[in-house]
C-alpha cells in the first residue's frame, strides 16, 4: 500500500493563508520553522549575524514564492530546499575565500569514519563545522547533511567533481582534529577533577 505525505488540516489553513498573503499566516508559518531553519542558515552561514540575515531572507524567498507549492510531499522539506539554496547564494555573492581547488584528487572519501560524531552534541558539532572555512563549509553540509552527490554540488558551486570531494575529504579531517582535540581537552578535565578530590 503506497503511503502518500499529507499536509495536515492546520498546516492547509496556514499555507492557503500565506498564498494570499495574509500576516497572520505568514507569523503562524515564521514561527513554527523559524528555529529549524535557522539552524540550517547556521551550519552555512559564518557567523550569527550572517545567519540572522539569512533566516529573513529566506523566508522572504518562501513567502514570494509559496503559491509554487502544490500540497505534494514534505512542506518542511520544500521549505528547507529554499533556504540550502538561498544559503549557496549568499555564499557565492559573499563569499571573500580564493575559488575552490581539488586539493588531493587521490585523497580516500572514506579516510575519516563515518560515525566520528557521535560522542559529540548537536550544537558543539554546529560550532566546529562553522569554524570551517567557506568551501569546506559549504561542501561538507550539502553532502554530508543534505544528501547531495558530488556532481550535484559540482554543479551548484561550478566546481568539479573531483574538487567537491576533496572539499568533503578534507573537511572531515579537519573535523576529525577538532573533534579529537575537543576530547583529549574534556579528558584532561575530567581527569583533572578526580585527581584533585
Amino acid at each position: 500500500m503506497k503511503i502518500e505525505h499529507q499536509i495536515l488540516p492546520d498546516f492547509s489553513e496556514i499555507i492557503d493563508g500565506c498564498k494570499k498573503g495574509n500576516r497572520k499566516f505568514q507569523e503562524k508559518l515564521y514561527g513554527h520553522f523559524a528555529s529549524k531553519m535557522f539552524a540550517v542558515c547556521m551550519r552555512y552561514a559564518p557567523s550569527r549575524e550572517d545567519a540572522e540575515d539569512l533566516l529573513q531572507e529566506g523566508f522572504l524567498k518562501v513567502f514570494n514564492s509559496i503559491n509554487g507549492f502544490k500540497n505534494e510531499g514534505s512542506f518542511e522539506g520544500w521549505i528547507r530546499r529554499i533556504f540550502v539554496h538561498t544559503s549557496i547564494e549568499f555564499f557565492r555573492k559573499n563569499s571573500k575565500m580564493h575559488p575552490m581547488i581539488e586539493l588531493n584528487p587521490v585523497l580516500p572519501e572514506a579516510a575519516v569514519s563515518e560515525d566520528i560524531f557521535s560522542t559529540i552534541n548537536a550544537n558543539e558539532l554546529m560550532k566546529m563545522v562553522q569554524r570551517l572555512s567557506d568551501g569546506y563549509r559549504i561542501t561538507f553540509n550539502l553532502y554530508a547533511v543534505e544528501g547531495f552527490t558530488h556532481r550535484e554540488i559540482g554543479e551548484m558551486l561550478n566546481i568539479n567533481e573531483g574538487t567537491s570531494k576533496s572539499q568533503v575529504a578534507r573537511a572531515r579531517i579537519l573535523l576529525q582534529k577538532m573533534l579529537s582535540d575537543h576530547t583529549k581537552k574534556n579528558f584532561k578535565n575530567d581527569y583533572s577533577v578526580v585527581y584533585e578530590r
